[in-house]
């Protein structure tokens, strides 16, 4: 219990939880003084999305700790630590999306945030074995961006561009999400956070 609760200080997992939480609840709160998805009308992806983006950078900060040369040489087995916190960082930016969900507006589907949430855990993974812990936000900032400007989708190479705006069942949405999900947590669990 005392390793688990020096990892989460070390890892700035309190600050992440809180920042996800203020962003999640002050995008309800938008939505619903914006009319945005309530009302019975089709659901907009765009603030979901934003609230599980912002969730991933958050717990990206997460992702290295205060000494990466002192991590690197404690006599642990790192492979499946790094990969249950991304996995559980992902799981929990989910979690607060479906909570605010469920107290009032409804922001999207489960699948959606299911979906969304995975894919952009594993892109800032993948952000933190190619960049470092520092920048791991980069990647998600950079594909959300190029996503919410991108024109709509008509063919397979937009949809795997635009994946995180696609409605649940879409095809490429799913399996983009799904190699984003893999190939980060692999990368970041084996290769651990850039120096």
């Amino acid at each position: 219990m005392r390793w688990l609760t020096l990892y989460a200080r070390s890892r700035r997992i309190p600050a992440s939880l809180a920042a996800v939480a203020v962003s999640a609840v002050t995008v309800a709160v938008l939505v619903r003084d914006g009319g945005g998805g309530g009302g019975g009308g089709p659901i907009e992806p765009g603030p979901s999305v934003l609230v599980l983006a912002a969730g991933a950078m958050a717990f990206s900060v997460g992702l290295s700790g205060q000494d990466a040369a002192l991590d690197r040489t404690a006599a642990i087995r790192w492979v499946p630590r790094r990969a249950a916190h991304v996995l559980v960082a992902g799981a929990v930016v989910a979690a607060m999306l479906l909570a605010v969900r469920t107290v009032g507006e409804n922001m999207a589907t489960a699948a959606f945030v299911a979906r969304d949430s995975a894919g952009l855990m594993g892109l800032v993974a993948l952000g933190a074995a190619l960049a470092g812990g520092q920048y791991a936000w980069t990647l998600p900032f950079a594909w959300l961006s190029f996503a919410f400007f991108a024109p709509p989708p008509t063919s397979t190479p937009m949809e795997v561009a635009t994946w995180m705006l696609l409605p649940p069942g879409t095809a490429a949405g799913t399996w983009t999400a799904l190699v984003l999900t893999v190939v980060g947590t692999a990368a970041y669990a084996v290769a651990g956070p850039r120096r």
